[in-house]
């Protein structure tokens, strides 16, 4: 009978151990070899650590307690994400409405601000520079409330009923701010106009850095026109400025507030424009419950979080 080597197993853990040891190894000759953008970049990192990444996990631990802002934060559980779900029928509003909004304003807007840098991108440099600037102004504006308000002011005087009146659609003016039907299209509307903001500009830019010695290989290739030029060769070289836009426009749609509050009023009529963000508002820095507005932000933290990714896994497909 012919003798047979058994060569030893690894212990348990050996590969894991050694994996572990070499994923290592790898990152501290990463840190020696670009300790010079390490140490460019702490001073970013300090303060992003301490005023982003800090609060949002200090959050997460006293939404676990309830603080007042006068006596120390009290350990209470889950007590505040019970009362958030079973008995806040006002977040429930909020949650709806914030969910139609985004479904509506997130997608809408990311095409708008798209369709718009792809159509100015194609004009003069002075042009597109005049345009560019045309298009972003309303998001930076600091009047653009008060322009809507005259637009939809419930009497005689405002643009929409007088409008109306005059072409003999109706016959009274409609108080367009306080008719819980008309509350949220209305905040839609202008935050549609508000949109082309941060992300309309990223694009801009995304579409100036495109090579265009692409386009020549690309209709050597076989690319005959400009839909096939905008979908195998613009949109994935544009993959960083489409996943930054898709950020953007998403983050804004669901942390909406600020088009809530100077439209329809704080708090709106029957809670029709009620949002994630003005509920936190309201618990947060009127009625000072920091615990349950902590609640509040963290299940709109992973919110955000939970769309971004499903976002971003549907824009690594462009192109492909």
């Amino acid at each position: 009978m012919s003798n047979i080597a058994i060569e030893p197993q690894a212990p348990a853990g050996t590969g894991r151990q050694t994996r572990l040891r070499t994923w290592w190894a790898t990152r501290k000759r990463e840190m020696k070899l670009h300790k010079h953008s390490y140490i460019l970049m702490a001073p970013y990192m300090l303060l992003f650590f301490s005023f982003t990444v800090l609060p949002v996990f200090m959050s997460l631990l006293i939404s676990f307690t309830y603080f007042n802002m006068l006596e120390f934060p009290r350990f209470i559980g889950w007590q505040n994400y019970a009362r958030l779900f079973l008995e806040d029928d006002v977040f429930l509003i909020a949650v709806k409405n914030t969910l139609l909004f985004a479904a509506i304003t997130g997608p809408v807007s990311y095409m708008a601000c798209f369709i718009f840098a792809w159509i100015i991108n194609e004009l003069g440099p002075k042009l597109r520079a005049f345009m560019t600037l045309v298009f972003y102004a309303p998001s930076i504006s600091g009047n653009v409330y008060f322009i809507w308000q005259i637009i939809f002011s419930g009497d005689r005087y405002g643009i929409a009923n007088a409008w109306l009146i005059k072409l003999g659609i109706i016959l009274e003016p409609i108080l367009w701010l306080k008719t819980e039907k008309y509350i949220l299209p209305i905040l839609i509307l202008v935050q549609l106009w508000l949109s082309l903001g941060t992300g309309f500009l990223a694009f801009i830019a995304g579409l100036q850095t495109v090579d265009k010695t692409l386009y020549e290989a690309g209709a050597v290739d076989g690319v005959k026109n400009r839909w096939q030029e905008l979908w195998y060769i613009t949109l994935p070289s544009m993959r960083p400025q489409l996943m930054f836009g898709a950020v953007i426009q998403l983050t804004t749609s669901l942390a909406v507030a600020d088009v809530s509050i100077n439209i329809a009023g704080f708090p709106s009529v029957n809670y029709a424009a009620e949002t994630i963000v003005t509920h936190l508002i309201d618990f947060g820095t009127i009625r000072f419950e920091m615990g349950f507005a902590s609640a509040i932000a963290t299940v709109l933290f992973i919110l955000m979080v939970g769309t971004n990714l499903i976002v971003q896994r549907l824009l690594r497909k462009v192109g492909q």
